[in-house]
């Protein structure tokens, strides 16, 4: 039973073996030319300003989970339209009442001023 797995295994050691190797030889072998511009931290190619621990508003959360939300929810209309034909108009009738919850849940979000930045 182990020889089926001996291949796997060999794999494995191999791929350990190779990001192992990359680090050890770049450590070596790699350039050290340190300077202040290279020690600085990365920002997007932006002038840094105020600290790492500033707070962010509660609202861009609020954005970010309901567009991961909605997007999700998209997801979900792929399936549904590779068997599209096969599901009939009972399909069509389930996919109608989901988009119907979906957009109720929208506009009630949209009136709570949930997607408002300011």
């Amino acid at each position: 039973m182990l020889e089926s797995y001996l291949p796997i295994l060999v794999l494995i050691a191999l791929a350990v073996l190779f990001a192992l190797g990359s680090v050890v030889f770049s450590f070596i072998f790699g350039p050290k030319k340190p300077s202040a511009v290279k020690l600085a931290p990365y920002e997007c190619g932006m002038p840094l300003f105020g600290t790492a621990r500033e707070r962010f508003s509660v609202k861009f959360y609020i954005v970010a989970m309901l567009f991961i939300l909605f997007d999700i929810e998209a997801v979900f209309l792929y399936p549904w339209a590779v068997v599209f034909k096969r599901l009939g108009m009972f399909g069509f009738i389930e996919m109608g009442v989901f988009i119907l919850i979906l957009l109720v849940g929208y506009v009630y979000v949209w009136k709570k001023g949930a997607l408002e930045w300011e």
